[in-house]
């Protein structure tokens, strides 16, 4: 019965690790993600909006509808973030090319102008904050991006 007892409290012990650890992960996560956002270059962009120009960069050409859907949010929330990145002139609807009842958004060179500098600026804060660390501690993280990237999968 203590073996069993032992063995039990030994599983409950590792799960009390392993979410204490997801939740340190998370909040770190969290904060650094906060972090690289707010080195966008245009600071009118809400980070809705910059996130939805981000997904319409990945994705090419789509409809209104379908990037709802990549970011989760509803449709009118997404016609006001729309609205905004047209207003910017960081995208454009278009016609769809089969059904031309329906419109597709395009990513404009102004937008790709402004992800590709809020991405160069994030990854120059993020430089410049590793170039703090020793080579051994860049060492580690650079040991844990494949753990990463293996969370991202699940």
């Amino acid at each position: 019965m203590s073996s069993e007892r032992s063995a039990a409290s030994g599983r409950d012990g590792e799960a009390g690790d392993g979410a204490r650890l997801a939740a340190a992960l998370r909040i770190v996560l969290l904060r650094l993600s906060r972090r690289l956002r707010a080195e966008r270059s245009d600071e009118s962009l809400t980070l809705s909006q910059l996130s939805a120009l981000s997904s319409l960069a990945h994705v090419g050409r789509c409809s209104p509808s379908a990037l709802a859907e990549l970011e989760r949010v509803q449709p009118p929330s997404m016609t006001r973030i729309v609205a905004a990145l047209e207003e910017h002139g960081y995208a454009a609807r278009a016609p769809h090319e089969s059904d031309r009842r329906q419109a597709v958004l395009a990513l404009q060179p102004a937008g790709e102008a402004v992800l590709e500098e809020t991405r160069r600026r994030a990854t120059a804060w993020l430089a410049g904050a590793l170039s703090e660390l020793g080579a051994a501690e860049r060492a580690t993280l650079a040991d844990a991006l494949p753990l990463l990237e293996r969370i991202l999968e699940h």
